[in-house]
């Protein structure tokens, strides 16, 4: 039966539902067959809400509100999702017009979601995803990692995938040949340096450091008492001689920075001196003028040595000996960024790049994780190799394709050993059909087909092996291991208990800390950082130092909630925070020292904590020169609640700074954009939120004044919560803690299946979010009512 107080609420949705592409209108239609009429008490309803909100009609779309309140909620699932979705977030009725009270904010909600859970219990539609899904390069680069035991940086053999939803495994469907290429040369390249095979020629490669990190101290990663340079993590592929070359960095006039007098330079590998370099100063000729300025140009060219190295991979590590330094005596704390030669030039000198050519006389393959991986068999004589070869063929399919293998699987690859074995021996034979394997398309795709027979549109259960595909890629972002593996080939995978038992095991493992790399930095626009350069002329204090403090802060923060299983609330309610010594003055923590991070707890008081006072969600979402209130309450929208504003009309022209008065405060030039008619609808969705943040600047720092003038951070949610800064937001936001959760279980989901939530997950992720809440919203929970939901284990025929 119609509920008229329901019907006042959702009634009064057309305004904010017009914007997606439903009308409201108040002359008479028919409603859809079959359908009852509304009644009196809901058409008196409609009349007072509607009239009042929109002057009786709205013409955008073409879907007529007031018939589809009269309808049954089966008949109309998506438009009730999106109804329920913004009577959720109290966005409508909108602020200012007549709002029902909390209980039938409460009542409507509720009865809504029975009625929508019942239509989908009835009706189970738990989506397709897409029957082809290539490996993504995070993947591809994780699955090489565990079927050859091969850590191979694929960033610059493969390029970037685009983004949908949020993240980069959703839009992985095509292969297109310019790709093709790539995904062949990076075959030959790995399966190479897997098997350890000689090239025609030395190679080499040079890693280049980032130029604005300062190298004044120390850097995580090498040992105390230096300061500055790199760890470069390489795999050689010989035992041999290598030749390692070092170059410092250069000003405009190619003289070596910060180079005043001798420093000493050591080369390690794996934390073991190598070679000890001296730098010096170019020595000024007797009688030449004081403006004369000597050559630098053969100052680093004595930085090389050849040494000789293993196979497999090594840590490469170059730094300076620390000088002893003197603390300072001025007004102002000193600058620590020292790298922009205009505004803060070097002290010291800083190693510019590493290079490393080789090998020089190969003594062959040696002995390395990816050998010991591969071959599972050795001959022992020749007649022996086919025998052999077919088992390491075998082992490496069966982890590769993520299935047993058949004869079939093996012919082709096999013809491809026989073939090179001719020409380059066993070993040869080997790498020729490793390479092929990766590029198979059983290996690049991840594949669920229609069971044989089955009719269109008909819901059916993953197989086992489909299952464990799932399931590796969302916690792991690779390939199944050979535990979870026989459980599916045995057909037991699918047992809640073992299920259950595979999901926790899996999340105590290393690899699951790409939920924290892969999920968490694509969620939280993390990635973004290394795209960002913060105007030096305001942010002079700015380098890479900072901007990978900023993320490791973040990333330590969320794996600390992963790897405690704390509850989902505490992302935004926490006591704690990591920081180094570069990180903790930033923020202005005392008696932090050193370059390791380490977890501090905070008091009461603290400016800091969860994620909202976190300086790389500040940064992320803020322009080069200021903050932006618009940009951080879209992104809490979207993130933390869940609910987007609508994109931009596409005739409406992007508004500038410059069209009001820029000795306005950001406040007060945004109340006068929102002036403007078109625009101030998203906007005061947007502003209001965002401005909650604003004691932080662009670049995460606590201000309490701008231009001379204090800082109003006073803020609201759409639901009318109205706080005093970004405590009052968080304080909000933990009030009703299933708008978060819920957009939390969206974005995991989304992760997880590789394609975007629709309406009809809808009932799926509030199971999943009250299954959660009686654990606390333990992060754990919420992930095992992911892999337990029937969007991850089942699908939809075509």
């Amino acid at each position: 039966m119609f509920n008229p107080r329901r019907g006042s609420i959702l009634c009064c949705l057309a305004g904010l539902l017009a914007a997606g592409g439903f009308m409201c209108a108040l002359e008479a239609q028919q409603p859809a067959a079959g359908a009852p009429l509304p009644s009196a008490p809901h058409r008196d309803v409609v009349k007072r809400y509607c009239v009042s909100c929109h002057n009786g009609r709205l013409k955008t779309g073409g879907l007529a509100l007031d018939t589809i309140v009269a309808d049954d909620v089966g008949q109309n699932p998506e438009v009730w999702e999106k109804v329920l979705r913004k009577v959720r977030a109290r966005q409508m009725p909108p602020i200012g017009m007549p709002r029902p009270d909390e209980a039938t904010y409460e009542t409507t909600i509720s009865s809504l979601e029975k009625s929508l859970d019942r239509v989908a219990a009835d009706h189970p539609n738990p989506g397709r995803t897409d029957t082809l899904r290539r490996l993504n390069r995070t993947e591809y680069r994780n699955a090489v990692r565990d079927l050859l035991a091969l850590d191979v940086d694929v960033a610059s053999l493969l390029p970037a995938d685009e983004s949908s939803y949020g993240f980069d495994n959703v839009t992985v469907a095509d292969l297109s040949p310019t790709l093709l290429d790539r995904y062949v040369s990076a075959a030959e390249k790995i399966s190479r340096l897997a098997v350890g095979l000689a090239g025609r020629s030395p190679g080499g490669e040079t890693v280049r450091i980032v130029p604005d990190l300062t190298q004044e101290e120390h850097l995580e990663g090498l040992p105390v008492g230096t300061r500055g340079g790199a760890v470069v993590p390489y795999t050689f592929p010989l035992d041999g001689e290598y030749e390692i070359q070092i170059g410092l960095a250069r000003d405009r006039n190619e003289h070596v920075e910060g180079l005043t007098e001798a420093h000493e330079l050591e080369l390690m590998l794996d934390r073991e001196r190598v070679q000890l370099f001296t730098v010096k100063p170019p020595q000024r000729e007797a009688g030449v003028s004081a403006d004369y300025q000597p050559s630098h140009d053969n100052i680093d060219q004595h930085l090389k040595v050849r040494v000789p190295v293993s196979a497999g991979p090594h840590a490469l590590g170059v730094a300076f000996l620390k000088k002893p330094s003197a603390l300072l005596e001025t007004a102002r704390q000193p600058y620590q960024a020292h790298f922009n030669f205009y505004r803060h030039p070097r002290v010291q000198p800083a190693v510019y790049s590493i290079s490393i050519i080789g090998p020089f006389a190969a003594q062959g393959p040696g002995e390395t994780p990816s050998r010991r991986r591969i071959f599972v068999s050795r001959p022992a004589n020749p007649g022996d190799e086919e025998r052999s070869a077919k088992r390491i063929l075998a082992t490496l399919l069966r982890r590769a394709y993520r299935r047993p293998v058949t004869d079939a699987d093996l012919q082709g690859p096999f013809e491809l050993y026989r073939q090179a074995r001719a020409e380059g021996g066993f070993d040869a034979g080997i790498e020729m059909a490793l390479s092929a394997v990766l590029v198979s398309p059983q290996f690049l795709f991840r594949v669920e087909q229609d069971p044989a027979g089955i009719p269109p549109n008909t819901v059916y259960r993953l197989s086992d092996l489909e299952l464990a595909s799932r399931l590796s890629f969302f916690l792991w972002s690779s390939i199944p291991d050979d535990e979870l593996l026989d459980l599916a080939i045995a057909g037991k995978l699918k047992e809640p208990a073992v299920l259950e038992r595979q999901v926790r095991r899996m999340l105590a493992d290393s690899r699951s800390r790409t939920l924290v790399t892969n999920f968490a930095s694509q969620w939280l626009h993390l990635r973004n950082l290394a795209s960002i350069t913060p105007d030096m002329r305001l942010f002079p204090d700015f380098d890479d130092n900072l901007r990978q403090a900023f993320r490791e802060e973040t990333e330590l923060f969320f794996e600390s909630i992963l790897r405690e299983d704390r509850s989902a609330l505490d992302l935004l309610s926490a006591n704690f925070t990591y920081v180094n010594e570069r990180l903790a003055k930033h923020y202005g923590i005392p008696h932090v020292y050193g370059s390791h991070f380490r977890r501090i707890t905070l008091g009461e008081d603290s400016r800091r904590g969860g994620l909202l006072r976190q300086a790389s969600i500040l940064t992320v979402t803020s322009y080069a020169t200021r903050t932006s209130p618009v940009i951080r309450g879209k992104w809490i929208l979207e993130n933390i609640l869940g609910v987007p504003p609508p994109p931009p009309l596409p005739d409406v022209p992007a508004l500038k700074d410059n069209t009001v008065d820029g000795n306005l405060s950001v406040r007060r030039r945004l109340a006068e954009h929102r002036t403007n008619a078109v625009c101030a609808g998203c906007h005061n969705l947007m502003d209001p939120v965002g401005l909650s943040l604003e004691k932080f600047d662009a670049i995460g720092r606590w201000r309490a004044v701008e231009e001379g003038a204090p800082i109003d951070a006073s803020g609201s949610l759409p639901d009318g919560s109205r706080f005093a800064d970004v405590h009052g937001l968080e304080q909000a936001l933990l009030r009703r803690p299933e708008m978060f959760v819920g957009t939390l279980a969206e974005k995991l989901l989304t992760y997880a299946t590789g394609r975007g939530v629709e309406y009809y997950d809808a009932p799926a992720i509030r199971a999943i979010v009250r299954e959660a809440q009686a654990k606390d919203f333990r992060l754990s929970s919420l992930i095992l009512g992911i892999v337990r939901s029937q969007p991850f284990q089942m699908r939809k025929s075509r």
